[in-house]
Formats: structure tokens, sequence, C-alpha cells
């Protein structure tokens, strides 16, 4: 969450952020919070004042007594009685200003980084890299020349996965439901090599592969900002009040809740392979073919804690990090700077990955790569402490998909179909051990 001294310092700046980012009555809601820090502090003083004339007055008390002045004694005592029941009015004062104060600065997403675009929609997103031929004018996608010849039209990848009995999606729906599929034969070899060399890229690059739990308590939904839900997205084990992550971020970052890491640590580099579990309530039509939307999925993610002056690299790192995973799947893709109002709560800057269909002529999100500033690490209280001031400082927290294999998956068999079987991209042969789907 936003602290308070961002707030109270950089008032206009964060309400200007807040309007980028379409947040409905900033202006109000910034108010507010001041207001009720405003009222905190001053039940604070009020009660630090007065905790100080007590601890003065009993002192004074056993002095009257040694001196054998009782009745006066006895006026400073009922005066320390009355003391303490107006001590009890303005600690219940601050403690319920202190609980407002949380339960606002909690409905108030980030801010922006200046150099996040105007906008309110996806179709506000500016793209900042493609390695698509441009055919003409715009963001039109042009020819691919990695693409297989094909007679015909291109299948799309359900119909893929049903002629070469890759992916069963009726028998996921008879188990569980839709948006459960059941990967069979070389399609389960694939999404597992997929994994392994995920895996293996990431640790390539530095990061540390960690096996997290997929529940989560209610505080590390928290820490992140998964929680308070309000959309609706994520599963929950009311018995136990666990959750099912949404995303192997949630477990890795609260590693380092109520953490004070030493910087000559940072940045720490995490990466872990999890499922995914994600209600996606409100998704239809052609979004929830296939495996363009599902319920649980297979995604490696890469997780970033560092220092605010380097956070900037490592954004940079992530995203040179996902690209070349594009490049070495040879798939098409473009980069996107996410406007402010189509940019998630928690984070400050964000840039997607998508992969071109070729078979559903459509973009296929597979990344999003996000600097949270410190806005997470205020939430999870996350610090490291300064080598020169010894003081401690708030982390800044990075995430990204590396890579969500759904969509991966379904732009592979879309965009290497040929007349005798589907393509596999050389880098990921080894991992599967064969060449071809037929």
């Amino acid at each position: 969450m936003l602290t308070l001294k961002l707030i109270s310092e950089e008032t206009e700046r964060v309400i200007l952020g807040l309007n980028k980012k379409h947040f409905k009555n900033a202006e109000e809601a910034i108010k507010e919070v001041l207001d009720t820090d405003k009222r905190r502090r001053e039940a604070q003083q009020k009660l630090d004042a007065n905790l100080s004339e007590a601890k003065k007055m009993a002192a004074r008390i056993g002095a009257l007594m040694k001196e054998g002045k009782k009745e006066e004694a006895a006026t400073v005592k009922e005066n320390v009685s009355k003391m303490k029941e107006t001590n009890k009015e303005l600690e219940a004062e601050m403690n319920n200003a202190q609980k407002s104060l949380n339960d606002m600065l909690c409905q108030i997403p980030n801010i922006p980084y200046d150099e996040v675009p105007e906008g309110i929609t996806a179709e506000d997103n500016h793209v900042v890299k493609s390695n698509l031929c441009e055919c003409h004018k715009g963001d039109t996608v042009g020819n691919w020349s990695a693409y297989p010849d094909v007679s015909g039209k291109r299948l799309p990848h359900w119909e893929l996965a049903k002629k070469y009995n890759l992916i069963d999606f009726d028998l996921g729906v008879k188990i569980t439901g839709a948006g459960f599929p059941v990967y069979i034969g070389k399609g389960a070899r694939l999404q597992r090599a997929l994994i392994n060399f995920f895996l293996d890229e990431a640790r390539k690059s530095g990061y540390t592969e960690i096996i997290p739990p997929t529940l989560v308590n209610a505080a590390s939904g928290y820490g992140t900002g998964q929680l308070p839900d309000k959309e609706g997205q994520m599963y929950h084990s009311e018995v136990d009040d666990f959750y099912l992550i949404p995303t192997a971020e949630v477990p890795i970052t609260n590693i380092y809740r109520d953490v004070i890491i030493d910087e000559k640590d940072l940045p720490i580099m995490n990466c872990a392979y999890t499922e995914c579990f994600r209600r996606e309530a409100g998704s239809y039509g052609k979004d929830v073919r296939g495996l363009n939307r599902l319920h649980e999925f297979s995604k490696i993610e890469i997780v970033r804690i560092d220092k605010p002056e380097h956070s900037n690299e490592s954004h940079k790192e992530m995203l040179e990090h996902v690209e070349g995973l594009l490049k070495k799947l040879e798939l098409p893709y473009r980069i996107l700077l996410l406007c402010g109002g189509d940019q998630s709560f928690t984070s400050s800057i964000c840039y997607d990955f998508e992969v071109y269909s070729e078979a559903q002529k459509r973009w296929l999100e597979v990344s999003s790569v996000s600097n949270f500033d410190n806005y997470q690490a205020n939430r999870l209280k996350c610090r490291y402490r300064n080598s020169n001031t010894k003081k401690t400082e708030l982390c800044h927290t990075l995430n990204g998909s590396a890579l969500a294999l759904p969509r991966i998956v379904a732009a592979l068999l879309e965009n290497n179909q040929t007349e005798n079987g589907i393509r596999i991209p050389k880098a990921i042969v080894p991992y599967t051990g064969f060449d071809m789907i037929d």
C-alpha cells in the first residue's frame, strides 16, 4: 500500500497518479486518509501526554504519603484514576483510527510511474516492440517469415489438440468442470518439457528455484495485494481459511514478509513453477475457448526483491529474460507498455508480452512483468538495512511470468503446424524427446 509519508508529502502527485489509474474519487479518498491520520496522531499525542503526566502524578502520590499528606495524596490518586479512564478512551480512539486508516489504504491502488501512458483500456496500451513484419501502417500483423507453409486454413489449437490427441477438454469437464483440461501423451510431455525448459533458463539467469505451497493464508494474500479480493477471482477454502494461489508471486514474495534483509544480499532472485488457480469470473466467448483462459494452469514465475535505486535495472533484466524465452521458442511476439487504466491494482509499471495466434488471428497475453515499487513491501513489511546509514528502508518488489504455459502451448501448436504434423522448436526438442507431433 502507499506509505503515509508519500501521501502526506507528495499529495498532489499521489492524486494525479490515482487519476491516471482512473481510481474513482481519488482526491476525496486521499483527504479522508489524511484526516483520519491526523485524528490518530492527535489521539496519540494526547495519550502520550497523559501517560507522562500520570507517571509524574504517581511519583507525587508516593512523596505525599511520605509527608503524611494522605488526603492530598488521595485526591491525586483519584485524578490518576480519572486520567486512566480518559486514556482508555484515547487508546480506543487511536486504535479505531488506525484500523480505519489501514482499511482505507488497502482500498487505494499503487500509483503509476511517470512514463506510464494515459489510457483507460487495453486499446490504449502502447506497443513498444514487435518482431512481426509490418505489412501496412499501424499495428496490423504482417507476414511472419518463420511460419511453415501449410496448404489450406490453419487449425486453432483446440482442433489440433483433438486431431493429435494432445489435450482432452471434455474429459476435464467430466472430472472437474470447464477450464480444467487433461493433457495426454505428447501434449503432457510438451507441457512438462516447457516447464523444465523455463526453469533451466531461469536458473541460467541467476534465479534460485523454489517449490512453494499452492495454498496460502490470508496474511499472504494481503501482503501481495490479492486480498481484499475485490473481483472475487481467488478460490477460497473456507473451512481452513486458505486461498489457492493465482500465481507463485504470492507465496514467493511472502517469504520476505516481516523480514529485514542485508543490503549486500540484494537483489534476491527467485523462480518457481506452480499450478495457478483463478476463477476468471466474467470471462466469456472467444476468450475462454480451448487454452485461452483456464481456471487451473501451469506457470513459471520470476520474482525479485531489490533496493529502490536498482529496481529499474532489475525490471529491464526481467524483460530481457522473458523476451529471450520467446525468441528461443521462435514465436511471433510483441511487448506492450500498459496504460494507467489497464494496470493491475498493485503495479507501478507493467509490460505485457503477447504472442500472435495465426489460426485465431489474435494476440494472446503470455506474460506480465511488473515493478511494484515499495507498494507490496509496505504491506509485507519487507525491508533492507542500508549498509551506510544502518537504517531500515522498504524494498522494491518485482515479478513476471516466465512463462504461462496455456497460451504458449496454443501458439506453438497453431504457428508450427505443417502438412506433416506440428514442428517442435529446436530449443525444447532436448526436453520433449521428439521434434514433431504427428
